[in-house]
């Protein structure tokens, strides 16, 4: 894609979305998530292959299925509140068409099949716009109709989400696949705690962006897309295989760690609030999540490849890639738990 197409593609995206998380008119909402949407599909098929196009049809019917539920929300409260303000409170046959329709698009379970098999089917920095930027406008408008919604809807797609997004990351070899389930898991932690702080969401929105965008960048640096090609990363970047380790350790939720602060407060927060066994399932769950990350952690770090790397010719050309952003975004994602009094305080 040739970069003035390119700029003017990311540039309606971006519209798209500041358009969603600003507009006070209903109308305006659902016209921000349609450019968003359209914008979105050349840059899923960047890399044009059989692939990628089914990948980007898999989006594109999803996400327009979810554009039509959320016009029918939409009209539903419409026609009982005669007004298009997307502060009015709303109806609760509309509230539950809505977060439906906004399940759809963050891929919260039971609508999660999409997440895995598009980010899968699409270039390492489409899927990271894909898992970061594209989750920003939904959740926007689930923090705004945070009041009026069903707390048993919100709270069951939650629960079905951890556990999905734990079991099903399991068995994957694919990298792309497991920061998809990744993904996924992190979204059910959002959506549980939107109900009781949706400020607290918004914390664990910004320290899940930081540290994906790391895993990501750091994928794209060395070029790896399995599990099985990061076993090669300590023949030529050691310092860069160390980083892999305590990023993973960070998504995983450890303690010294940035990944620590949102779980932790969840579920000091879900406790205040006399939920004893949603906090109890959230923490199982996320062990699972940990077992992933620990197994490409091992995978990086603790194993070495079979084969020494002692011929004349290199087998693997040097890095040409800039990595401007990537040192402050690792000690983002990895030592932001001292500021986490002060991040309380937001809340």
């Amino acid at each position: 894609m040739k970069p003035p197409i390119f700029i003017i593609i990311m540039l309606t995206v971006i519209s798209g979305t500041m358009i969603v998380m600003t507009a006070s008119h209903w109308l305006m909402v659902w016209i921000g998530f349609e450019m968003n949407l359209l914008a979105i599909i050349p840059i899923l098929m960047k890399k044009y292959n059989p692939r990628a196009t089914e990948a980007a049809t898999k989006y594109f019917l999803t996400q327009a299925t979810a554009s039509m539920l959320l016009m029918m929300g939409i009209i539903i409260n419409l026609l009982h509140s005669e007004q298009w303000t997307v502060s009015k409170d709303l109806n609760p046959m509309a509230s539950i068409v809505m977060t439906t329709a906004l399940a759809m698009k963050l891929g919260l379970a039971p609508f999660h099949f999409w997440v895995p098999e598009v980010t899968q089917g699409i270039p390492m920095s489409s899927g990271l716009i894909l898992l970061t930027w594209q989750k920003i406008a939904p959740l926007s408008i689930l923090y705004q109709i945070s009041p009026t919604i069903n707390p048993n809807l919100l709270l069951t797609m939650a629960t079905m989400s951890v556990m999905i997004g734990g079991w099903g990351g399991l068995n994957q070899t694919q990298l792309r696949k497991i920061m998809a389930y990744s993904s996924i898991a992190h979204m059910g932690w959002m959506a549980a705690i939107m109900m009781y702080s949706p400020t607290m969401m918004i914390l664990n929105l910004t320290i899940y962006i930081t540290m994906t965008l790391t895993t990501f960048m750091l994928f794209m640096y060395n070029s790896t897309t399995t599990t099985s090609s990061l076993s090669q990363t300590w023949n030529k970047t050691p310092l860069i295989t160390s980083f892999i380790l305590v990023l993973m350790m960070s998504l995983g939720g450890l303690p010294p760690l940035s990944g620590f602060i949102p779980k932790w407060m969840i579920i000091q927060e879900l406790t205040k609030n006399e939920m004893i066994m949603m906090p109890t399932l959230l923490a199982m769950t996320a062990l699972l999540n940990l077992y992933f990350y620990m197994r490409l952690t091992y995978t990086t770090a603790l194993t070495m490849f079979p084969s020494n790397n002692c011929m004349k010719m290199k087998w693997r050309f040097e890095r040409t890639k800039k990595t401007i952003l990537l040192p402050p975004l690792i000690v983002m994602s990895t030592m932001l738990l001292p500021l986490t009094p002060m991040l309380s305080i937001l809340d």
